[in-house]
């Protein structure tokens, strides 16, 4: 347990901006930072950290918190692991045991993942350095491929050699677990056979953006056609191939420093680049680029610079995937290498400042990049220009940003010589098909699908008053409308209507209106469903008790409307009962929205008492959890397409 000296001199110590930057391109704004919110996928930030008093608000998803919040929230850390990364990153001295075999097996799994891929990192780099077969094999090839020891030890480089199991014996020895061996990937298990999965090969440690060693990468050095060249870790609770760059933990501070990233293709890529003096620099691992790595580098800048091997078959090939970094707003260029060359291999036949001059000077826009290239293999020929134009507007036309799309437009235009207003018309048309199509598709999802996204049971006695009011007006006026249709092959077509669907969803999450008018109206509609009845309006505005009458004319007089589009040169005007199906489920989404800001702000209260007035440590983690779970489901329902709008 950290004592609550050590506690305070972390929280003392800690510059939030500082440890926030770490994960998050932040920028100065008046006395405060903001940047893009790394919780969503946004285009505006909304991101806020203020220095003075010590908190982060992020306005897209609804999080917030002091540094602590952040990095449990972040990157996923228990209380007292967020305080350790805390007081590594500021030296802060916290006396802790070896952890013993029976501590580690009681660990939650994560953690104890963690911990052995940190040995495992740890024992590759001691063979590498300190055996003779690490020495002579595995040291020779780096030798070999000129890389020095400042960038070995940098990278945490290492050897896992030939004996088959090695690694898993040692391990077991040391107490930790065959499972999570297996897990961690680290040890193949088939009944009784036991072996290491990156016996002989040399390693390469992948760092998460804390910097714990998440997986690894192995390459082979013999020659033999039945092994692969390259082997990852496999898929696991710590490590998801599609969501890690590598390099990026070294690299993040430069890329935010310099406000670019150039991405390369391999481990050795990144080595060769970090000791020419370029360290903003991170790999996608040899797999083509995912949207999860974009978001990634998308944290710490918008300007990616692609350095591809001077291979134009290859660098043709991948030009597709580039149009999801164009789509998620970043602006790229490429640097094509000679013939033959790769990032490593280049940089070593150059000098430092020789091969960042060659960078500098060769470093084109991609939309004209790819534009030049495809011109090469373009004869005269009308059907391959035409082939040529399409390709490069599909391109253009993923760019969000409409002043970026205007200048390729005119760029494109000008260096195929077509005429502007073509390439406009034909990006509006993918674009406004593309949009028609998204559309289409989240509308058939919604006719489908029932909203039920339940709170947790320890919330209690929370309600939002307006809420209240507006689903008891869709009780009233639209109860009786059909919601979603159900096919029964016995029954046929069945429906449920809009005054089961809220009921439902209000008894299903066991919440309560605190209003006694609109709960009194709520037991009476359900009253009604349950005995079949049809909700009749009548009742309600003739009703016995006064408050009730007077309420129900107020509500079905209102002269609020839910509808986003308007009459136009006589265009048809969608009326808010032709958008039951959005709205109804969008009202009850920001009913329990609600109700889960008001409770994390109390559950925040809870968290700076149990702090202040206890050293337990122990006490605060169920609260923090409590927490975790409603910032999450915020987030989640926070997600769902657009919020009830009163006009």
């Amino acid at each position: 347990m950290i004592d609550r000296d050590t506690i305070d001199r972390i929280f003392d110590t800690a510059d939030i901006v500082e440890v926030i930057s770490d994960f998050v391109s932040l920028k100065r704004s008046g006395q405060n930072y903001k940047g893009l919110s790394p919780f969503t996928n946004e285009k505006t930030p909304s991101f806020f950290v203020s220095p003075a008093k010590g908190i982060y608000k992020d306005f897209s998803s609804g999080k917030g918190g002091n540094v602590v919040g952040f990095l449990m929230e972040h990157e996923r850390l228990t209380y007292p692991e967020a305080l350790r990364y805390l007081a590594r990153k500021y030296n802060i001295e916290i006396v802790e045991q070896e952890p013993t075999p029976e501590e580690i097996q009681q660990r939650n799994e994560r953690e104890s993942l963690l911990i052995i891929t940190g040995w495992a990192q740890k024992y590759f780099t001691n063979i590498l350095q300190n055996t003779p077969e690490g020495q002579s094999v595995g040291m020779a090839y780096f030798r070999e491929r000129g890389f020095h020891d400042d960038i070995i030890r940098k990278f945490q480089l290492g050897y896992s050699p030939e004996q088959k199991d090695a690694l898993t014996n040692e391990a077991l020895k040391k107490g930790y677990r065959l499972d999570y061996l297996v897990k961690t990937g680290l040890t193949i298990q088939k009944e009784e056979y036991k072996a290491d999965r990156f016996r002989g090969r040399i390693i390469f440690p992948i760092h998460g953006l804390t910097g714990n060693v998440i997986g690894f990468g192995g390459r082979i050095l013999r020659s033999d056609d039945k092994l692969a060249k390259y082997l990852n870790s496999p898929e696991s609770d710590i490590y998801q191939k599609s969501r890690v760059l590598y390099g990026l933990y070294h690299a993040k501070q430069a890329i935010v420093k310099q406000e670019k990233c150039f991405l390369v293709e391999g481990y050795t890529d990144v080595l060769g680049l970090h000791q020419a003096g370029i360290e903003n620099v991170v790999a996608s691992s040899g797999t083509s680029l995912t949207t999860e790595q974009i978001r990634l580098i998308k944290r710490f800048t918008s300007h990616v610079t692609i350095i591809y091997d001077g291979d134009e078959a290859g660098i043709k090939a991948s030009l597709r995937g580039i149009d999801m970094v164009l789509e998620e707003g970043l602006n790229i260029k490429v640097v094509p290498l000679p013939e033959g060359e790769d990032p490593d291999s280049y940089s070593k036949r150059l000098s430092a400042t020789e091969f960042q001059q060659y960078i500098k000077e060769n470093e084109k826009d991609f939309i004209s990049f790819k534009t030049r290239l495809l011109m090469k293999d373009m004869e005269q020929d009308p059907v391959e220009k035409a082939g040529l134009i399409n390709d490069v507007i599909r391109s253009i036309s993923v760019i969000p940003d409409t002043v970026m799309r205007s200048v390729y437009i005119k760029e494109s235009a000008r260096m195929l010589d077509t005429e502007e207003r073509i390439l406009y018309s034909q990006v509006y048309r993918l674009r406004k098909k593309k949009a028609e199509d998204r559309y289409n598709k989240e509308s058939r999802q919604e006719e489908i699908r029932i909203q039920s996204t339940p709170l947790p049971s320890f919330i209690k006695e929370i309600y939002s008053e307006s809420q209240e009011k507006l689903l008891v007006r869709f009780l009233l006026q639209y109860g009786n409308e059909r919601l979603y249709e159900i096919q029964d092959e016995h029954a046929g077509n069945e429906y449920i209507s809009v005054a089961e669907y809220v009921v439902n969803e209000i008894l299903n999450d066991e919440l309560e209106f605190k209003n006694l008018l609109y709960r009194q109206i709520f037991e009476e509609v359900n009253n009604m469903i349950q005995k079949g009845e049809v909700i009749e309006i009548k009742h309600f505005v003739h009703h016995e008790n006064p408050s009730i009458s007077q309420l129900a004319v107020d509500l079905l007089s209102s002269p609020y409307s839910l509808s986003k589009v308007h009459s136009r040169k006589g265009a048809m005007v969608e009326t808010e009962d032709m958008l039951l199906k959005k709205n109804v489920p969008k009202a009850l989404i920001e009913y329990k929205r609600k109700i889960l800001e008001v409770a994390q702000r109390e559950k925040e209260e809870q968290i700076r008492e149990v702090q202040h007035n206890s050293d337990d440590l122990e006490a605060v983690n169920p609260l923090m959890q409590q927490y975790i779970t409603i910032a999450s489901l915020i987030n989640t329902i926070s997600k769902e397409r657009g919020w009830v709008i009163l006009k």
